[in-house]
Formats: C-alpha cells, sequence, structure tokens
C-alpha cells in the first residue's frame, strides 16, 4: 500500500473500501463515510472497513455502513479484512488470527493459499429479545408474529455480533425484500434498528435469502445474514446444522457446530488498491 491509498475488495458482490490508518488517517464522520462510498463522487462500495487500529493480534476493525453509521459486525467484512491482513503482510505467515468488532471477537482462518477463501467463527447466535434487541418482555423471539403494511407475518430474531430479524416466505424475491426491508429496519420493536432476511427453504441442505441491510438498503450478499438465517432456519427445524445459503451474489458454506458456534466459510476477491486524490485526501481529513 502507498501513502494515502485504499484498498477495495468484494465478497460475492458485497464490496467494501479497506481504509487502513497507516496509510490514510481519515476523520470517519459520518459525511466522510458517505462521500467515501458514493458510487458517483467517492470510490464506491456498500461501506469501509476502517483498520486495523492496532498492528497485532487480536486485529482491530470498525465497520461502517454507506449512510454513515457504525455496524457492530459484519461477515462479509471480516473474510474481507482477513484478505486485507494477509494482502498487507500483517499475519507473518499465520493463517489463524483473531478480530476484534464492536460486536465482538471473531476468529478467522485462511484456507487458500492466497487467503481467497475465509471461514469466521461468527460465535453463538442468541434468539434474546434482550441481546438483539427487540422491545418487549424478555424471552427467546422465535416465530413470532409481525404485522407489516397490514399483512402478517412470523419473524424470528437473533443477534450474531448485529442483529436481524428472519422470515420465512414461500419466495423469496428482490421486490419483497425491497417492499418489506424499509418497514422492518425502523419498525418500533427494534431500538437498533434491524437486518431482514428472507427465508426460502430450498432443502435440508440449503436455503434462498434475499437481504435488505439497515445502513445499506438492498445487498447482493451478506454473511452475517446467512448466519442469521441459517441459525433461524435450525432452530426452526426446517434444516440441519449444515447448510448453503443461496443469494443473488453467490453463495456460503455455513455450519452450526456441537457448541452451537457458527461457522462461515466463503471467498473473497481483490479488486484495486489506489491512491486517492490530494484534493480528496484533504477533504477526508477535515
Amino acid at each position: 500500500m502507498q501513502q494515502n491509498s485504499v484498498a477495495k475488495y468484494h465478497a460475492l458482490g458485497n464490496d467494501y473500501i479497506v481504509v487502513d490508518p497507516k496509510y490514510l488517517p481519515m476523520n470517519m464522520s459520518e459525511d466522510n463515510i458517505r462521500m467515501l462510498c458514493d458510487r458517483n463522487f467517492g470510490v464506491g462500495s456498500d461501506g469501509i472497513l476502517y483498520g486495523p487500529l492496532t498492528g497485532q493480534e487480536p486485529f482491530e476493525v470498525r465497520i461502517f455502513n454507506p449512510d454513515g453509521s457504525e455496524a457492530e459486525k459484519s461477515g462479509n467484512g471480516l473474510r474481507i479484512f482477513a484478505k486485507y491482513l494477509f494482502d498487507a503482510g500483517y499475519l507473518n505467515g499465520s493463517t489463524e488470527f483473531d478480530v476484534l468488532t464492536k460486536g465482538g471477537l471473531a476468529h478467522s482462518t485462511l484456507l487458500h493459499k492466497r487467503a481467497e477463501l475465509v471461514e469466521v467463527d461468527m460465535g453463538i447466535p442468541s434468539f434474546k429479545s434482550r441481546d438483539i434487541p427487540v422491545n418487549g418482555e424478555a424471552r427467546d423471539v422465535v416465530a413470532e408474529e409481525i404485522n407489516l403494511g397490514g399483512t402478517p407475518f412470523r419473524m424470528t430474531c437473533v443477534s450474531v455480533g448485529n442483529p436481524h430479524c428472519v422470515i420465512v416466505v414461500d419466495r423469496a424475491t428482490k421486490a419483497l425484500a425491497q417492499t418489506l426491508g424499509p418497514i422492518v429496519v425502523d419498525h418500533a420493536l427494534f431500538p437498533n434498528r434491524v437486518n431482514l432476511q428472507l427465508i426460502e427453504v430450498i432443502s435440508r441442505h440449503a436455503i434462498k435469502i434475499e437481504i435488505w441491510e439497515r445502513g445499506a438498503g438492498y445487498t447482493l450478499a451478506s454473511g452475517s445474514s446467512s448466519c442469521a438465517a441459517a441459525a433461524a432456519a435450525y432452530r426452526l427445524g426446517l434444516t440441519d446444522s449444515h447448510v448453503t445459503v443461496m443469494m443473488p451474489g453467490g453463495e456460503l458454506d455455513i455450519r452450526i457446530d456441537e457448541s452451537k458456534h457458527i461457522f462461515m466459510r466463503g471467498s473473497v476477491n481483490a479488486v484495486f488498491e489506489a491512491r486517492l486524490s490530494d484534493a480528496l485526501v484533504y477533504a477526508l481529513s477535515v
């Protein structure tokens, strides 16, 4: 990496800019984040990974949505960050390491010699209302009714370090995600807002999902959404503990082990490394 440079990666079409403060000490204001993520006036991305904030393990990263808000965790972002750490020479030959996010510690394992396949331990999913959070009495939020635009649905809510609302439907479509997403994300039940996943069960070993993310909107793929959807489908008895999650951007391998940890495995691809103009660097520093 050169000074004043950023790196861009994608994981199944979900793209992130990595801003390493060693090379670009950026002021992470909402305006600056929106500017850099803008696909017309900036670099363009679904979010920013700002880190590593420490040059040694655990490697700390902050995750930002394109609207300027900060996310607790991102499955695709963690896989991308793992590859960046490899590409930038932070790992010193190690293939297993911990990354610290606002949503907790995540253990990552590189499964490819160029770090293009990564597995992340996303921790133990929680259905408890206080962990997600969901308003109301303390409970597991499983198969509860929610009214969306006058239509009743059954939701199962889960935290994998960030909040998710999962709804099983006969057919998961982009149009339905775009209709329900804005209603669910800002629903009064969710004090910190929430990410929406629509699940279509294909078999005991495969599900299809469509995603609407808080702070980003309709998304081609999401690692944390895949984990949340798989965890919900398993809790509801619809699938086995090891499933393929199919999304418009591609597939992820999700498994829940005997200790209830959920593991996500999927691809990562570098897009480019670029030096920003002096004018843009100045704008991002104020």
